[in-house]
């Protein structure tokens, strides 16, 4: 459920008031260092425990192609959606956070199945990266004027898709052996890394905030990752 935490205060703070923009260019980028530390502190390692060098770098390749997928993937939901009439981007938009919170509940599923404080670490480290995409679909629900019931009732199905992913990501790696856990792992940072530079590093110079609020907030999500991790451990 944890995935699905920050996705829901999103959507709760764009119920209630709009953030200012240096907020969310920081929170965007504290994710952003949190998702960095996740490939680089947790799964590399414990990729390279597992499998040579050559099939981890292989790994990432893919994990990084996969990334590109889904981001087309979405878009292409968005554009079929956008093709329709009426308010129909804006589901398109919601079918999109969909697809990233199964993803995020597959990649803490599949760590939990390797180790409960890596699957934990996975959970939490989202919960930051998913506000953002809860407080846009909200707004962009509230912006078409869709009626309150109707956009909470569409809300509710959002916690179920991480658990149905983690469901999946739990039977993939569980009781796998060394060679597939291990290349998984590696797909998983290929994949974490290309978002967090594509995605959401641009998505989080968007509202232009400051350097003095960017840089730091990048560095506290990194460190913060960092120390749950050891501690966790």
């Amino acid at each position: 459920m944890l995935p699905s935490l920050g996705n829901l205060i999103g959507i709760g703070l764009a119920e209630w008031r709009r953030p200012p923009e240096w907020l969310v260019g920081g929170a965007l980028h504290a994710a952003a260092g949190i998702a960095t530390a996740v490939a680089a502190i947790e799964l590399i390692p414990r990729s390279q425990d597992r499998i040579e060098t050559w099939m981890l770098a292989l790994a990432i390749i893919i994990g990084a192609v996969g990334s590109a997928g889904i981001a087309k993937a979405t878009r292409g939901i968005r554009a079929q959606m956008s093709n329709a009439a009426g308010r129909a981007t804006t589901w398109g938009a919601y079918a999109a956070v969909g697809v990233d919170l199964f993803t995020d509940g597959l990649m803490t599923g599949a760590g939990g199945a390797v180790a409960q404080e890596l699957g934990l670490l996975l959970a939490l480290s989202q919960v930051v990266g998913n506000l953002p995409g809860g407080f846009a679909i909200a707004a962009n629900f509230r912006s078409a004027k869709i009626a309150r019931s109707v956009r909470w009732r569409a809300f509710a199905i959002y916690p179920v898709l991480p658990v149905l992913g983690g469901f999946i990501g739990y039977l993939v790696l569980s009781d796998a052996g060394d060679i597939l856990t291990g290349f998984v792992l590696a797909l998983f940072a290929g994949l974490l890394l290309t978002a967090t530079i594509e995605d959401i590093v641009p998505e989080a110079d968007q509202p232009k905030a400051k350097r003095r609020i960017s840089s730091p907030a990048f560095a506290l999500g990194f460190a913060a990752l960092l120390l749950t991790s050891a501690y966790l451990d």
